[in-house]
């Protein structure tokens, strides 16, 4: 069931996508979405992490959204991926059942750290994207299981390493309960939102709960919970969350990762959002 939950539902696009390219990063096949309007200097830089059997190429109306907004995006393709040239293949089973977190550890999905940190480092070292990329200036991005890997890599699993320049993760449906239970949230370092739905049965309670992992993170911190949100709705089959979802994502990202005044939305909850709270002070 949770594995249906976590791949099946996630609306996910073939391989086709929006993105500008597929490129080899650090022997990762990762997809670029190259930042938009910024030619007099370097641009914040986003790393995306994709959902349980998912693919590097969805969350298209995201990730075209934020390059849009002049950031880069870079999508590596996970072990776990099930994506092909004709869409998906098979349904993968994962490394520990999710249904038993407490048996999850800093070793569950390591691998999915590694690949957004080998692209990181990568990045940095590579002539062509170096000087076209602010890494002062950086955040880390996943949905479902990647959400689980950008939380764990914000300082939930203290094993995992935070790289210098990080500044705010965005956290979208993600299975945090491994952290819930291990008591690890209170280790996150960076700024943290939250996006959840109000239909989304199997991940959002899990962080809105009393003593779930908003309440378990310090602050600053935000969650916001659309309404009528599937676990789904992060993927790219048109879905009436999306405006908000991008909203929201862009008005956190510009104030921890630009460090641009705050904008009226992180604290005001908007059309199709059931509810937000937030502990902005640090």
């Amino acid at each position: 069931m949770l594995v249906a939950l976590f791949c099946l539902s996630l609306g996910l696009s073939p391989r086709a996508g929006a993105q500008d390219r597929i490129v080899t990063l650090a022997g990762r096949e990762v997809a670029v979405w190259e930042a938009k309007g910024t030619n007099t200097g370097a641009a914040p830089v986003l790393f995306f992490s994709h959902g349980f059997g998912g693919c590097e190429t969805g969350s298209t109306f995201l990730k075209t959204a934020l390059a849009a907004r002049g950031y880069w995006v870079f999508a590596p393709r996970h072990a776990d991926s099930r994506c092909n040239s004709l869409g998906m293949s098979g349904v993968p089973q994962p490394a520990v059942p999710f249904r038993f977190p407490a048996r999850w550890s800093d070793a569950t999905y390591v691998d999915r750290a590694n690949d957004l940190l080998a692209v990181h480092g990568a990045l940095q070292a590579s002539p062509s994207f170096a000087r076209r990329i602010d890494f002062a200036r950086v955040g880390y991005v996943g949905h479902s299981l990647g959400g689980y890997t950008v939380v764990g890599l914000a300082g939930a699993w203290r094993a995992w390493r935070t790289p210098p320049g990080v500044r705010a993760v965005l956290a979208l449906s993600p299975y945090v309960e491994p952290f819930v239970e291990h008591g690890t949230m209170a280790g996150v370092s960076v700024p943290i939102m939250f996006q959840g739905g109000t239909a989304d049965a199997g991940v959002t309670p899990y962080v809105t709960r009393r003593g779930g992992a908003y309440d378990g993170s310090p602050a600053p911190k935000y969650v916001v919970v659309f309404r009528g949100a599937t676990h789904g709705a992060w993927g790219d089959r048109r879905n009436r969350s999306h405006d908000g979802i991008v909203a929201y994502s862009i008005a956190f990202l510009d104030r921890y990762v630009r460090d641009v005044a705050a904008p009226a939305l992180l604290t005001s909850p908007g059309q199709g959002v059931s509810s937000l709270r937030f502990d902005a002070d640090r």
